[in-house]
């Protein structure tokens, strides 16, 4: 379990140090440069319990049980319960950052069964030809092995 140091600094030099860490995540423009200053930032462990929580709070929102999460990510029922009322009652930092992803998915599984149904229509070849049959079957190979994780 991560510490913090038993010797306080003061409240103005924590303002400061913690603008200066949002700045720095703020003018991160790629993934490349946010996995380099996240790994320096960060220790092993850290990272861990962080990416845990995220995941956690988007298993959540996709309606997954807590025992399946816990499960699937090895975390605690306690940890998912305080994710959760973080989700729920908390100042919304979970959503805003992971609705985009959310967003792209649902958006990405819309198109998938749009292109399910346009290659299902008949054309020259006919539906039962070679290239229509293993289009929709490399479609409909993808669209089962996608997991959440």
């Amino acid at each position: 379990m991560t510490q913090v140091s038993r010797y306080p600094i003061s409240k103005e030099v924590y303002e400061r140090c913690w603008e200066i860490f949002v700045k720095t995540l703020i003018g991160i423009h790629n993934v490349k440069d946010a996995e380099i200053v996240i790994n320096d930032l960060l220790t092993p462990t850290e990272r861990i319990m962080l990416v845990k929580r995220l995941a956690t709070a988007l298993l959540l929102m996709q309606g997954y049980e807590y025992r399946e999460i816990s499960k699937v990510l090895r975390v605690s029922l306690p940890t998912i319960s305080a994710v959760n009322r973080s989700l729920r009652y908390g100042s919304n930092g979970y959503n805003k950052a992971l609705s985009k992803i959310l967003k792209d998915e649902q958006f990405a599984e819309f198109l998938n069964k749009m292109i399910q149904g346009i290659i299902a229509l008949p054309a020259r070849g006919g539906i039962g030809s070679g290239t229509y049959r293993y289009l929709r079957q490399e479609l409909q190979k993808r669209s089962k092995d996608r997991k959440a994780f």
